[in-house]
């Protein structure tokens, strides 16, 4: 069995519930049937302890030494089977679970990741939490019941052969008596059911209101808005309370119905079977096995509830999972959609054109999709807008919305965007290549938990020094001297220890340490004083020197670095020069660089 956690969860079907259920026992069959084969041994071991011992109390009876000794072993032969397989039956059981769990928690964190803001726009933050850390452990408890299933369905069967062999009639009971008591359990697992999925919806929401108010506390706490959220997180965690004693009630009653029925089924075969014995049908031993037998049989019966309780709590889960799985990102790749079966090959296996050097997604790039353009080049036909390769360009216009929507079709972070890549429409590249070689940082990036180090280099390519300089590159150096334990001190979730302009600098460092042939950057200097806006803009540049990089501003210290500076009017490009040109020849681009009041 592969470590955990998986290098790679798979391709799940979501089609349906019992499909996706399926999937996840198919990715794990290894441990699922070694798991059942110990689970039926452990289960056989307790079967045939009864029949067994039936038949050495039967030696004993006719004063027959040998028949009492040879079963009198046979029954430890059995005992030693039965610890030895419950042991390893247990450990795949473990292993079922576990397996199952983080599969599913594997597969929802990549959705979360590759969905990017189709996710939460979908649904709240904490109820893909929960989705994660409750229902993928409901998931894994199926698994875990399956193999100890096998082997209750495979015992009765040995029982059941067993019985009617000593007597038809108890042999009749045991083969219509258990398959009713399972059947008898239908009525309380459908409202279980339909309590779990309320309670369910409501824990959902209240970690989702928990998620959103640790977001905002700043907010909160500013507003004075603290005491409307506990009274409104306080009648939420009553909803979610209720449903729950609602839950355990529905629980109770059908633990309840699991003893209740089992023992009044072992009572009737008791007293069947000891009136046998009186009649003289049944022998002493036989009479001691049916006794053993009627305790035993309350396994498999208790199984079998386990089992339509887990498989319950699983579709319940599995509809959880699947909305979260079924999410369609904003900016699809050929390969969601399984058209690519093979890096640099066409469906039909042929090699896939490159343009430029560059290998192309799907068909060749012909007509009116190829741009001639130099090595290197980023373009935007919809604007006009082409960011010659190794320079500094700026863009700025009077709607900063706008430049920052041209980012976006730069880097493909939206549908369809129509920006091209050494003449290539992006749309048309795989989006790994894309999101391999243009990086767009945008003016509020996500920090995460852990350490600045494992923050600015999460995959631990880079050595302190380069980590460092991108620190200073970034004018964060007051970050690496406040923090006490320097690269290796821990940063809170989104960065809420760190003020808002330390946040935008350790995320400016950040991709600055990654180094990507295109960086697009929005307004990476607008939470900054303007000395350090200063120190950051003659860094910049001298860090980027001979990379291509776009930067979305109209703050003038930035812009008196540029290479190039583009100003658009009316959704095109109106003039392009340097920052001093600009400001001499456009009037537009002056006012809206300097403030200056529109004349009359």
């Amino acid at each position: 069995m592969r470590p955990l956690p998986l290098t790679d969860p798979g391709i799940p079907d979501i089609r349906s519930r019992p499909r996706f259920l399926a999937w996840i026992a198919a990715r794990q069959w290894r441990t699922l049937a070694f798991g059942t084969v110990f689970g039926i041994t452990w289960m056989l071991a307790q079967a045939l302890m009864p029949w067994a011992i039936g038949h050495g109390i039967d030696g004993i009876v006719a004063d027959d030494t040998e028949s009492t000794w040879r079963w009198a072993a046979l029954v430890g032969v059995l005992g030693v089977t039965q610890a030895l397989s419950g042991m390893m039956r247990h450990r795949a059981a473990v292993r079922n679970w576990l397996h199952a769990a983080f599969r599913v928690i594997q597969l929802v964190g990549r959705q979360s990741a590759r969905g990017g803001p189709a996710v939460p726009a979908t649904m709240p933050t904490g109820e893909i939490v929960a989705t994660a850390s409750s229902d993928s452990m409901h998931i894994g408890h199926a698994m875990e019941v399956t193999p100890r299933f096998a082997g209750s369905v495979v015992s009765y069967v040995v029982v059941s052969v067993i019985v009617l062999q000593t007597s038809v009639a108890l042999g009749l009971m045991v083969l219509i008596g258990v398959p009713l008591l399972v059947v008898a359990l239908g009525p309380l697992v459908r409202p279980l059911q339909q309590r779990q999925h309320v309670q369910r919806e409501a824990l959902g929401d209240l970690t989702a209101l928990g998620a959103d108010t640790v977001g905002g506390l700043r907010v909160l706490r500013g507003i004075g808005g603290e005491k409307v959220f506990n009274r409104r997180y306080a009648e939420r965690s009553e909803a979610v309370r209720a449903s729950g004693v609602r839950v355990a009630s529905t629980q109770a009653m059908l633990d309840a119905v699991l003893v209740l029925l089992p023992g009044i089924f072992l009572v009737l075969l008791t007293w069947v079977g000891a009136r046998l014995v009186l009649d003289g049908t049944v022998e002493p031993g036989a009479l001691v096995a049916l006794y053993g037998y009627a305790f035993f049989l309350v396994l498999p019966v208790r199984t079998a509830g386990e089992m339509a309780f887990a498989l319950t709590r699983a579709g319940v889960a599995a509809r959880r999972v699947l909305r979260v799985l079924s999410v369609e990102r904003d900016v699809r790749d050929d390969a969601d959609a399984g058209t690519d079966t093979g890096a640099g090959s066409d469906d039909d296996g042929r090699p896939r054109p490159a343009v430029n050097g560059a290998t192309v997604s799907g068909s060749p790039v012909t007509g009116t999709d190829a741009v001639a353009t130099a090595a290197g080049e980023l373009a935007d036909p919809a604007t006009g807008l082409r960011a010659a390769p190794g320079e500094l360009t700026m863009l700025v216009a009077d709607d900063a919305s706008f430049t920052a929507a041209i980012a976006d079709r730069l880097g493909r972070l939206v549908p369809e965007g129509g920006a091209l890549l050494d003449g290539v429409p992006v749309d048309r590249l795989p989006l790994s290549e894309v999101r391999g070689r243009v990086v767009v940082s945008e003016p509020e990036p996500t920090l995460f938990t852990g350490t600045l180090r494992s923050g600015l280099d999460p995959h631990g390519r880079h050595d302190d020094a380069r980590l460092v300089d991108a620190m200073t590159t970034a004018s964060a150096g007051d970050v690496l001297e406040t923090l006490r334990a320097g690269l290796d001190s821990l940063v809170e979730e989104r960065g809420r220890s760190l003020s808002g302009g330390q946040r935008q600098r350790v995320a400016l460092a950040r991709v600055l340490v990654s180094d990507p042939e295109v960086l697009v950057l929005v307004e990476p200097t607008s939470a900054v004083d303007a000395h350090t806006e200063a120190a950051v803009a003659e860094r910049l540049r001298a860090a980027r020197a001979g990379r291509t990089t776009v930067v979305v501003t109209a703050s003038p210290l930035l812009l008196s670095t540029a290479d190039t500076v583009v100003w658009f009017d009316r959704g095109r490009v109106a003039a392009t020069g340097t920052h001093d040109e600009l400001l001499a020849t456009t009037p537009a681009y002056r006012r809206t660089v300097t403030r200056e009041e529109e004349p009359a």
